[in-house]
């Protein structure tokens, strides 16, 4: 009798290990389908390649940018003051602040990181001719809290910054930078070698909290040669107590709800407003204030803040329509007015 019984308890033993076993194997697959790639083995989107507009767009387009040093920064953001010190004294308040751009500080769960940081005045591989900064950095790199990790959602240099990045590791040899795929030998050509590099779906649990790489729709350059040979992404940061989501640069597209139901509700997303004239060449790489503002609500967002916009003279709209324009997008949704943020660049908000 005791050997029937014992025999029943492993058999049990066994099949509740199994389950268990299956359980876990399923939790691990991934939550997204990995990028897709074209017939030359380059990245591209789930919907295809993307529409930059005609040559008869994008020519007087660029030609404009180079006299960019010549414009007014009316309308630009405004800076208020932040020399970082009560930013390295928190350890527990769950706070965003603006740097600039897309380049944001966020601290949760006890953790401190960075998207996309730049501090260069010129986001170009020719300088002299590159886009104007209207802003400087809302703090400067030296007086930020300790950054335990960056991550970067693509190659463009107002995104990926590679003197910006060179002195981050500098700053703190431990800080880690989660690129997507293709992105990392650049960065180690460069001397940072704590770069970690991911597709779509997958993620990584970081002292606590788990970096998602999410899909996006936008496109990546550097050369003359590399048109869309790394990946770009979006990025989802989730911790004990806050879910923070950060689109990065991309157009409008269905991804956002998925994400939100996968991985939302987010207490916090950071959606792109500006660089969105002209609407031929930029509307599927970028999104308007009115696509933002729909962007956050199939995100599941509690709080939306603008970014991308009047820090450098990236695109033709005038710099101070997109905040009006996301504001007002905003009122007709669940944000609201309260939870629909526009910062002042250094400004500092708990969420």
């Amino acid at each position: 009798m005791l050997i029937k019984q014992l025999s029943r308890f492993i058999l049990s033993l066994g099949f509740i290990m199994a389950i268990v076993s299956l359980q876990a194997e399923e939790k691990s697959e991934p939550l997204f389908d990995g990028a897709p790639k074209d017939s030359e083995g380059r990245f591209t989107n789930t919907n295809g390649d993307l529409s930059h507009g005609s040559a008869a767009v994008r020519v007087p387009f660029f030609l404009r940018r180079f006299g960019t040093f010549l414009r007014s920064n009316a309308g630009a953001p405004e800076k208020i003051a932040n020399d970082g010190n009560l930013l390295r004294l928190n350890s527990t308040v769950p706070t965003v602040t603006w740097i600039g751009h897309a380049t944001l500080l966020v601290q949760m769960d006890g953790i401190n990181f960075l998207t996309d940081p730049i501090w260069s005045k010129t986001p170009s591989p020719v300088p002299l001719v590159g886009p104007s900064r209207w802003v400087d950095p809302g703090v400067a790199i030296e007086d930020l809290p300790r950054i335990d990790f960056v991550v970067i959602s693509h190659n463009h240099y107002d995104h990926l910054d590679l003197p910006t990045l060179r002195k981050l590791a500098k700053l703190n040899s431990e800080t880690v930078f989660f690129v997507p795929l293709g992105n990392a030998e650049l960065l180690q050509k460069n001397g940072i070698t704590e770069v970690q590099a991911l597709d779509w779906g997958d993620s990584v649990d970081f002292k606590g909290a788990t970096i998602y790489c999410l899909p996006s729709q936008h496109w990546s350059k550097r050369s003359l040669t590399d048109a869309r040979k790394a990946l770009w992404s979006s990025w989802a940061v989730s911790g004990v107590d806050k879910r923070f989501y950060f689109s990065g640069d991309t157009g409008y597209f269905n991804g956002f709800k998925e994400i939100g139901e996968k991985i939302g509700p987010f207490d916090l997303v950071a959606v792109p407003i500006g660089a969105y004239e002209p609407n031929a060449m930029m509307k599927a790489s970028h999104m308007n204030p009115e696509e933002a503002t729909q962007a956050a609500v199939d995100l599941q967002a509690k709080v939306a803040m603008a970014m991308h916009f009047g820090t450098f003279d990236l695109s033709d709209e005038p710099l101070a329509e997109p905040p009006k324009r996301f504001k007002a997008a905003a009122l007709s949704t669940a944000l609201g007015d309260d939870n629909s943020w526009v910062l002042s660049i250094g400004e500092t908000r708990e969420f």
